[in-house]
């Protein structure tokens, strides 16, 4: 397991390449940045090192935050999946080739996309500093075309990058990222409506593709979620001084919310009954959750405290935790949360 954390070296590499620079320059292009992200703009706003650095500090440490924590469950699920080889999609600072080194001490080739070269230039002085990434295959190009001509990859991950895409491309592109990859597909998007549909709907179609799902759905069934429901998480991190400044903000953490799927060519031997999606209610009498079971439905459980055993385990639950059969209480099948 890997903490949600940036790699010390990138993180000083970050913040020396701000050495010189006005504070609120890089805070206003990083606003600017944001702004263009939430409309659904593409990364070709990012057009200078100063705009990729700016971004970098902001945002990496959310979207590496979150890549670590889906990395964890994949890890969770899958304790014996050693990856050989990476291709990381949509790559940008690199942020999820970072993740991966940290998560897989067996990854020794690492290969990267994407179409902007201040983002690719920033990623290859990043990963000069880090002995795992010194050999950093980073092609630069538009996305859809290099990923047609790029090799196969045990672990392929696409972090925050199907929504840069109009619509119309997203199904093409799950379908190719699912060609490309021997083993398992990691799928990341901001945890907002939109996102989770955007992954959702790459779920549904690899799933009929011959995918199954190894984290974070306990089942390959549909999505027992409707509207306004939406399957998220979040991860909690710490923020840098530089981060705040830029940010303009004084909390010293931030909580990243993401929605994602990690998909494999075989299925997953040992799968857990159910995933917490939501934060527990915690009460002297009770712990509630809300979890997605194994049968693809969704419940909301109460485990009262007579039953000590499943009480002290339902206390620990997590949001986006998964929960082992002996700590799930018996609950009646048709008690369905849509």
């Amino acid at each position: 397991m890997i903490t949600p954390d940036l790699p010390a070296a990138v993180k000083a590499a970050l913040e020396a390449k701000l050495q010189g620079q006005s504070r609120q320059d890089a805070a206003a292009r990083a606003a600017r940045i944001s702004q263009a992200y939430r409309g659904g703009g593409p990364s070709g706003g990012i057009a200078s090192e100063a705009d990729a650095v700016a971004y970098a500090v902001v945002r990496m440490p959310a979207t590496y935050a979150a890549v670590a924590a889906c990395l964890n469950a994949l890890i969770e699920m899958r304790p014996e999946f050693a990856p050989t080889s990476l291709l990381d999609v949509g790559a940008g600072p690199g942020t999820a080739s970072f993740a991966a080194a940290e998560a897989f001490a067996s990854l020794a080739s690492f290969r990267a996309l994407d179409a902007n070269p201040v983002l690719r230039a920033l990623a290859l002085e990043l990963a000069a500093g880090a002995h795992r990434l010194n050999d950093l295959d980073y092609t630069l190009g538009p996305t859809r075309t290099q990923l047609d001509h790029a090799a196969p990859a045990d672990l392929v991950i696409a972090s925050y990058m199907i929504g840069e895409l109009p619509e119309s491309e997203r199904e093409a592109l799950a379908a190719t990222l699912w060609i490309k990859t021997r083993d398992t597909l990691l799928l990341v998007e901001p945890g907002t409506p939109a996102g989770y549909q955007r992954v959702i709907a790459a779920r549904a179609q690899l799933i009929a593709a011959g995918a199954h799902v190894a984290a974070p759905c306990p089942h390959d069934h549909a999505c027992p979620l409707a509207a306004p429901d939406w399957c998220h998480f979040a991860q909690r991190l710490a923020r840098s001084r530089a981060h705040k400044q830029i940010k303009g903000v004084e909390l010293p953490y931030e909580d990243e919310k993401f929605s994602y799927v990690a998909l494999t060519r075989q299925p997953v031997p040992q799968r857990p009954v159910a995933r917490v999606l939501a934060p527990p209610a915690l009460g002297k009498a009770a712990v509630a959750a809300k979890l997605c079971c194994a049968d693809g439905v969704a419940r909301t459980v109460t485990v009262p405290r007579r039953d000590k055993t499943a009480f002290a385990a339902a206390r620990r639950w997590d949001w986006g935790g998964a929960v082992a059969p002996a700590n799930l209480p018996q609950i009646p099948p048709q008690h369905t949360d849509g």
